[in-house]
């Protein structure tokens, strides 16, 4: 049965580790795999890193750019290139591919999310392949996705895929490195992302000297892509064949479960489409209301507002502790919040002088993290 996949590809299996010269064996036999996909009829999308590296080899540069403007000049630089090899390919294997540069803000208006969800839909209608990467020359700092993994979550999630596959230097997840940990102990399934903090599993910091992945950012997309219902994968980059046995049900990688109830399309382009801008911290009664009881944020449970927003924009929600338990669209602006919050909604009119929300969040537009 046909099936929607996307395939995240990190820098650290895109280039030679020694040089960050690209790795073409790899990307050959990931271009044969993913044809191949496509002429059995699944819809196939590539989430592709490796502008920055690509850039830097072609430039001459030792190490990865720190400065942002540098980083975009090399992105422009490497983007074409990459681009170049991948059409080289796939022509060759006569599977005809677009390229998909996005930035945060596409995700971020309502209009312009279902605008990228229509073009995804008409390219894979079409039988392409499209090849997406963020439009690194072009984003803000503030609406940056950070990081691949991230981005190839979103897009699985705006197309309601079935598979992700996150493509990365390691064969699988591990409780720890296994790099500097020799008895680090393998994960092949993961039921719920729960699962992880309970088994205290190690997940580090950066990837590797050319990326800016790492199994902490893994785990994220993981946590976004489940929430929509797409089961997915950590397998070996450098083997891309895997991707085939993986769907045709041999256990290799480690395997995130999807949950069983995913989240709707709105609420999920709330929860992690959407760049919070403020954040509301809320007394114990309040954090559990929303957590366990499915309620609506009111304004007596806010103890504390965080930066400047305005009425319908994105919001984090915390509890006490400081755990981010929510996000979710305002009925109110950041200085109206403030002059309410620990008032009882009664008590606004009196306030603020004029009739309001009775509800600070509304439960429809309110997302459990």
């Amino acid at each position: 049965m046909p099936q929607t996949l996307v395939i995240k590809i990190g820098t650290s299996s895109l280039t030679q580790p020694e040089t960050g010269l690209l790795a073409l064996s790899t990307i050959a036999t990931l271009a044969e795999v993913l044809s191949q996909l496509r002429s059995k009829g699944h819809r196939v999308i590539l989430v592709s890193s490796g502008a920055v590296g690509v850039g830097s080899a072609r430039l001459g540069l030792t190490e990865r750019p720190k400065s942002i403007a540098l980083k975009q000049a090399v992105a422009a630089v490497g983007q074409g290139r990459l681009m170049r090899v991948y059409d080289d390919l796939f022509t060759t294997l006569q599977q005809p591919i677009a390229q998909v540069l996005l930035t945060r803000s596409d995700l971020v208006q309502r209009s312009r999310y279902l605008n990228v969800y229509n073009t995804f839909r008409e390219l894979l209608e079409l039988g392409v392949i499209p090849i997406v990467n963020e439009n690194d020359t072009v984003a803000v700092e503030e609406l940056k996705f950070g990081d691949n993994d991230t981005l190839s979550a979103l897009v699985a999630s705006l197309v309601e895929a079935d598979w992700l596959f996150l493509l990365t230097d390691v064969d699988k997840l591990y409780s720890a490195d296994p790099r500097s940990v020799p008895d680090a102990k393998p994960i092949s399934l993961v039921n719920s992302i729960k699962e992880l903090t309970a088994m205290q599993v190690q997940t580090g910091g950066q990837g590797s000297q050319w990326g800016t992945g790492g199994m902490v950012t893994k785990i994220s997309a993981a946590r976004i892509a489940t929430a929509a219902g797409v089961r997915t994968v950590i397998t070996q980059g450098q083997y891309p064949h895997n991707i085939s046995k993986i769907i045709n049900g041999e256990s290799i990688g480690t395997q995130f479960e999807p949950q069983p109830e995913p989240t709707g399309a709105r609420k999920r382009w709330i929860a992690y489409g959407l760049v919070p801008l403020g954040k509301l911290y809320l007394d114990n009664g309040a954090a559990t209301a929303i957590s366990d009881g499915g309620k609506s944020l009111l304004a007596a449970g806010i103890t504390e507002v965080k930066g400047e927003f305005d009425t319908q924009e994105a919001v984090g929600i915390f509890d006490g502790d400081g755990n981010e338990i929510a996000r979710g669209l305002v009925n109110y602006s950041s200085n109206e919040l403030q002059k309410i919050r620990g008032r009882h909604s009664r008590e606004i009119r009196e306030i603020l002088g004029y009739e309001g929300a009775e509800t600070v969040v509304h439960r429809d537009n309110l997302v459990l993290i």
